[in-house]
């Protein structure tokens, strides 16, 4: 029988574009899931997989990291949205950019985004199988609304924000889906760990929404627990993981196209160093 295999990716903003290499070389090696989920960028740079639309993330991330439409401190005083709602999930995806919806569509691949609902602090993971469908675009869009440059994506009248609050690498959500194999993708270097923030800011913002606040302020601690988990599963032979084999100083916002490509670079050529243990993990 056939082993079942899901692809979970982590998000990190522009960091992600480490995935989008590892991706492009998933795409190129003609390598094959049946089930991705995504957290935040994890989600926006991962929903071209299944698009097939190979160095459409960099492409458009390396054009449009300068210009003040796509992520700005103007785009943020005007709207609320530091990453411009009109400019990044419309002109962008339909015009300057297409996204392929058909290709999306028709992917065998079921497809998750991870997002925080702001009433109980709680990840919801939404299957995502039409893009052109703008509840569906809505829950990509909350998937990476970053809190506190981000307002809250309200849906069918619940209000969320960025999946990472509730769940950064939803390796427990995917094992209980009954996966065989599950490839794990991450942003960070093996010894990286979460620090404690106070997020005055955030108390003050998410006042009303104590749950939210909550899971924001003691993320460090739900992250930690989950790297070590993934190190754990990882020694234990159960998961594979991909994870960037040195540290690039890059934002989560960054504005240096060199600095993107050098971190695309990066997660292609260490998914090109495992591609022979990649394709015999799904075979074993």
């Amino acid at each position: 029988m056939k082993k079942k295999m899901a692809l979970v990716l982590e998000g990190g903003g522009l960091r992600g574009i480490y995935t989008a290499g590892v991706l492009d070389k998933f795409l190129d090696e003609n390598i094959e899931f049946d089930m991705v989920v995504g957290v935040s960028a994890g989600a926006l740079f991962g929903c071209n997989y299944p698009s097939k639309q190979k160095g459409r993330a960099l492409r458009y991330n390396k054009k449009y990291c300068r210009d003040k439409r796509y992520m700005s401190f103007n785009s943020w005083i005007k709207t609320g949205n530091f990453i411009n709602k009109e400019f990044a999930f419309e002109k962008l995806v339909y015009e300057l950019d297409p996204f392929d919806f058909n290709t999306f569509k028709n992917s065998k691949a079921k497809f998750y985004a991870v997002v925080t609902n702001t009433k109980n602090g709680k990840a919801e993971y939404k299957l995502i199988d039409d893009m052109d469908n703008k509840d569906q675009m809505e829950y990509m869009r909350a998937s990476g609304a970053i809190p506190c440059i981000s307002k809250m994506v309200e849906v069918n009248n619940e209000k969320y924000l960025d999946g990472a609050i509730g769940d950064s690498i939803p390796i427990k959500w995917a094992m209980e889906q009954g996966y065989d194999k599950i490839v794990v993708v991450t942003t960070r270097p093996e010894d990286y760990r979460m620090k404690y923030k106070k997020r005055t800011y955030a108390k003050v913002m998410y006042r009303k929404y104590p749950e939210f606040l909550k899971a924001f302020l003691n993320r460090y601690k739900m992250y930690n627990d989950t790297i070590d988990l993934i190190k754990e599963l990882e020694n234990d032979k159960k998961i594979l993981v991909i994870r960037p084999s040195k540290y690039v100083k890059i934002s989560r916002l960054e504005k240096d196209p060199e600095i993107i490509q050098k971190q695309y670079d990066l997660g292609y050529s260490d998914c090109s160093n495992m591609i022979k243990e990649i394709k015999n993990y799904g075979k074993n």
